[in-house]
């Protein structure tokens, strides 16, 4: 476990716009309750409360990841209408203590639904 520090910064702040994720038509997560992740010089990340998504529009694969600073990821795809788009959703169910608020929160990869919007 790595901790955020000056070499590799790791910020997570409320949104205070409302965040809407779309996929193959359809309201996958709508929320006012958005926490924006910035990791060092990546795209900032949305991270939605999993409340606020259709947790029917998606299905839980083996597929998982590490991260040093967050844990262990879990992935879901997207199945809406038919269309599967395997891997489009990751979760840290119990991310490291650094990170505990994104517990419980979704993030969605921007180039595998139709748009990630701020309102």
């Amino acid at each position: 476990m790595k901790l955020p520090g000056p070499d590799h910064p790791i910020t997570i702040g409320a949104n205070p716009r409302r965040v809407r994720v779309t996929s193959n038509g359809r309201i996958v997560a709508d929320t006012t309750r958005a926490l924006t992740l910035k990791e060092a010089s990546y795209p900032a990340v949305q991270y939605i409360p999993r409340e606020d998504a259709d947790m029917t529009l998606l299905a839980r694969t083996a597929h998982k990841t590490h991260c040093p600073y967050k844990g262990d990821a879990s992935y879901y795809s997207l199945q809406i209408g038919g269309r599967t788009v395997e891997n489009a959703v990751w979760s840290y169910e119990a991310p490291y203590p650094a990170m505990r608020e994104i517990a419980g929160h979704l993030a969605f990869y921007p180039n595998r639904v139709d748009a990630i919007e701020e309102i």
